[in-house]
């Protein structure tokens, strides 16, 4: 897979078949009319969608998802630090860490995590 892209709407829609995965796309009609308020046509025109794009499978009236939550916020995370930070992640960060304040379990969170970035590279 190229390139995942999975806009706002189908995000929530995700989150019921990342949820409930496998599902039978009958019982995705009615939760996605529960949890979304949709129709049946909309249910299933974005199962094709999705289907068409390669992030979920629908085999049979079952429907898997082909990729998991963390791919689909590393794509999106990505691409929101390309279009609003040109790239930059150091810019990203500061202009993050200049709005919210953290606790310092989450600075050494932070920390630890970068540091094994850092092993893994």
């Amino acid at each position: 897979m190229e390139q995942i892209k999975v806009y706002d709407a189908e995000y929530k829609f995700m989150d019921i078949v990342w949820e409930h995965s496998p599902v039978k796309s009958s019982r995705l009609v009615e939760l996605a009319h529960e949890k979304l308020g949709w129709k049946k046509s909309t249910t299933y025109t974005v199962i094709r969608r999705l289907s068409d794009r390669g992030i979920i499978e629908n085999k049979d009236t079952v429907v898997y998802a082909l990729v998991e939550r963390e791919q689909v916020l590393r794509a999106e995370s990505g691409e929101h630090i390309d279009k609003f930070y040109n790239g930059s992640l150091k810019l990203f960060f500061t202009t993050f860490l200049k709005k919210e304040k953290l606790t310092a379990d989450e600075i050494c969170e932070l920390k630890r995590i970068i540091e094994e970035c850092e092993v893994e590279e």
